[in-house]
């Protein structure tokens, strides 16, 4: 009867997992093809107006957005892997996915201090005319 149940159980987790793990990469994806579509009609528009371009926050978000649903589908996976050479490529994925993040939450942070760094200079320069 115990085993019954346990197994049902085990199922369920599974499922629950499996229902889990597609729909957070399905919100990662999503996410991303938006925020690039996103940066592009920005890009286009500014190419138009002669605005200066720095997409490059706008994407970055959207990337490390994306990222961190993508990383939430795999940390959710773990529940379902079966084999330790299944839970050793995860883990590799997850630590790439992170390493990506990183890198992209640091090129947001330079884009920005750059940005402020171009503001201030044409301030000061505006202001001393």
């Amino acid at each position: 009867m115990l085993d019954t149940v346990m197994g049902g159980y085990r199922t369920l987790v599974h499922f629950l997992a499996e229902i889990t793990v597609d729909t957070l990469e399905l919100i990662g994806i999503f996410i991303i093809i938006v925020g690039s579509f996103r940066a592009l009609v920005q890009l286009l528009i500014r190419l138009r107006t002669k605005q200066p371009i720095n997409i490059m926050i706008e994407l970055g978000r959207a990337l490390a957005l994306g990222l961190e649903f993508k990383m939430g589908a795999e940390i959710v996976n773990t529940v379902i892997v079966r084999e330790i050479r299944e839970l050793l490529i995860l883990g590799l994925v997850i630590l790439l996915r992170a390493i990506l993040a990183i890198l992209i939450h640091w090129e947001i942070k330079n884009e920005r201090r750059d940005e402020k760094e171009t503001e201030m200079h044409a301030r000061s320069k505006a202001d001393s005319e």
